[in-house]
């Protein structure tokens, strides 16, 4: 945990906060810090900066804040992700965190197993706690916006074109070449289509080119989407 995350719910004052939690658990035997011993810390949706520890025991510890940094800037990029497994989903969501990604929609596709909806990760808590860990991890503070689409005609063709509109759209999967179109590294802002183990199938790759994703390929290996989510941003934006 590279960043002490504190809610507003943590605060007693707007400059004090007190923390009881798993927090104080990692301040003690992680940290091993002590009173007058200052960490770095944020605000959620907020700003960053130092919290000076005032007093600590094993029941809580008290905060003096001091947040006056704007937290890193987003990169740039909406991520349209066919559901992963559960035990990948977990780690792509804090990823997605962790990489400044502020957006992402959870969708389903013909090769996404039924049961995968069905996992207690998607529910709002879980989902909550991996993107938590992604920004304690990257000095971040801002909460990335997850939507959850069960049906994939109703997203692509009401929602997606809207959402594409004033972005480089995307369709990335394992069986698609690259468009020499799209120039890379980006300056503008990019929307990403990826697809489930085994990619998007024909009929869903047309439906996403109708609605204005311009093909993208990575070379001609197959990866989890775990080790493309990076390699994509950093493909993307090199300077990201």
């Amino acid at each position: 945990m590279n960043l002490l995350l504190l809610s507003h719910e943590d605060l007693v004052e707007a400059d004090l906060a007190v923390v009881r939690d798993h927090r104080l658990y990692h301040i003690i035997t992680t940290q091993r810090a002590a009173v007058g011993d200052r960490l770095r810390a944020g605000l959620l949706d907020g700003r960053q900066g130092s919290a000076e520890i005032l007093a600590l025991d094993q029941q809580q510890a008290t905060l003096r804040l001091q947040l006056e940094e704007a937290p890193p800037p987003p990169l740039p990029l909406t991520l349209v992700l066919a559901l992963p497994r559960p035990k990948m989903l977990r780690r792509c969501l804090s990823m997605v965190a962790e990489l400044g990604i502020k957006q992402i929609y959870l969708i389903n596709s013909y090769r996404v197993e039924k049961s995968y909806w069905q996992s207690p990760l998607l529910e709002e808590e879980a989902i909550h706690r991996a993107l938590l860990a992604g920004l304690q991890q990257a000095k971040d503070t801002c909460l990335p916006k997850v939507g959850i689409r069960r049906r994939f005609k109703p997203f692509v063709e009401d929602e997606l074109p809207g959402l594409a509109e004033g972005s480089t759209a995307l369709v990335a999967h394992p069986y698609q070449e690259s468009d020499q179109r799209v120039s890379l590294p980006l300056t503008d802002p990019a929307l990403v289509c990826i697809g489930p183990e085994g990619g998007f199938i024909p009929y869903e790759v047309d439906r996403l080119r109708a609605a204005g994703c311009r093909p993208l390929g990575l070379g001609p290996r197959t990866y989890r989407v775990e080790t493309f989510l990076p390699l994509l941003a950093g493909v993307l934006y090199r300077h990201g």
